[in-house]
């Protein structure tokens, strides 16, 4: 009897995914666990169609699992990923995804809004990578894949604490891999354009229209676009890349 061998390109690998619960990490979980990972993504709070991604990961021949946890606190987001490294016997794929808004011209801006955006989106990556890099340097092989933005590269009036905080995520990405990958483990990132999630969906039509203007495709693009990309990051396919910067954008940053 031939021994049938899996082409589901993260079979058998252990992946945590911050702010899985919805947009671009939503995405991210639904694709890890297609190609048979075993998840577990961490939020506030649980996603809307959790039982039917169960179902999903079993179907897989993955499974999945959600951890309510705060990833710019300290304590919650180092026992998250102890919790994992213990249930999964090792971390094979982070994804530091979680981010959130808090838009305002920066004369207006206050310090608590300042602080909020980089504490979620920066230092969550910081210390949920900080944990897991430990486990993965012990075992010569991992990937860490963060999630920018391109306005971290291009700036955006209006999002001084978003563009600092997306462009202190490649700084980050760039030197993390410098220290770890020369232990079997890599680290890139992916730097989202003008994706169509329930935080860009807030944004007025007019300048939406305004926006697509500028996209060369002509078109926003999709959480599961970035999320293809990801994969490409996390899995087998880019063992020979890191400390690289992906734009998906449609070419809008070219």
């Amino acid at each position: 009897m031939t021994e049938q061998i899996s082409t589901k390109l993260l079979a058998g690998q252990s992946a945590i995914v911050t702010g899985g619960s919805r947009g671009i990490g939503h995405a991210v979980v639904e694709r890890f666990l297609r190609e048979g990972a075993k998840v577990w993504y961490l939020s506030r709070n649980r996603a809307e169609d959790h039982h039917e991604l169960a179902l999903l990961a079993a179907e897989k021949g993955g499974q999945l699992a959600h951890i309510a946890c705060d990833v710019s606190d300290e304590k919650q987001a180092e026992a998250a990923v102890e919790a994992v490294a213990a249930a999964a016997g090792g971390i094979d794929i982070v994804v530091n995804n979680a981010g959130i808004t808090r838009d305002g011209l920066v004369f207006r801006m206050s310090l608590d809004d300042w602080n909020a955006v980089l504490a979620t989106n920066l230092t969550s990556a910081f210390l949920v990578s900080r944990t897991a890099a430990r486990h993965m340097i012990k075992r010569r092989a991992g990937s860490i894949v963060n999630v920018s933005s391109v306005v971290g590269i291009t700036g955006n009036g209006g999002q001084t604490n978003y563009a600092a905080s997306k462009a202190g995520i490649i700084g980050f990405t760039k030197s993390l891999a410098r220290e770890v990958s020369g232990r079997g483990v890599r680290v890139n990132a992916v730097a989202p354009g003008f994706i169509e999630t329930s935080m860009t969906e807030k944004i007025p039509e007019d300048a939406k229209a305004g926006l697509k203007g500028k996209i060369p495709l002509g078109r926003t693009g999709t959480p599961e676009e970035v999320a293809a990309v990801v994969l490409f990051l996390a899995s087998g396919l880019s063992t020979y890349v890191t400390g690289e910067v992906i734009k998906v954008d449609g070419g809008m940053a070219m």
